[in-house]
């Protein structure tokens, strides 16, 4: 298994952010109003994902005090980062389609003007899902050895 790139993550996201602007430009007259909290559910996922991040990199590290991890919960938290990371640059790639659609219209409509803040706040959440996904992904990496150091 390979760690995640950017472009692993950037590709989707322009996708999802090109199809979200033309489905908002055909269809936004039936859209019903965005929560203000919408977006912001993702940010506890963010939070809860740093918070194993740095439980997790205790355990792999053998700091002291710290629980011996199974390598079951190691390959589930790094399935779980990558698919959060994913999830984030998909959301991300749709917050931002909606940003780009309401903002040059937010002086004529105001459906457009109500709609901005939750797409921004989603767009934040999403940014923050991303980069828990990858620092937890990052957390999941195994410290070298000193002879694996040594060998060419």
């Amino acid at each position: 298994m390979r760690f995640t790139r950017a472009r692993d993550l950037v590709v989707p996201g322009l996708v999802l952010a090109v199809v979200s602007y033309l489905a908002l430009r055909l269809a936004y007259g039936y859209v019903p109003r965005v929560p203000v909290l919408a977006g912001v559910t993702l940010l506890p996922v963010a939070l809860g994902e740093l918070w194993w991040g740095f439980v997790l990199r205790g355990r792999i590290q053998r700091r002291p005090h710290a629980r011996v991890l199974e390598p079951l919960v190691a390959a589930r938290s790094v399935a779980l980062a990558k698919a959060s990371s994913l999830a984030g640059a998909v959301l991300l790639g749709v917050w931002l389609g909606m940003i780009a659609y309401v903002l040059p219209l937010q002086g004529q409509l105001a459906a457009a003007e109500n709609d901005l803040v939750p797409a921004m706040l989603g767009a934040v959440s999403a940014a923050a899902l991303i980069a828990a996904g990858l620092w937890l992904e990052h957390c999941c990496r195994t410290p070298d050895l000193p002879e694996d150091r040594d060998a060419p």
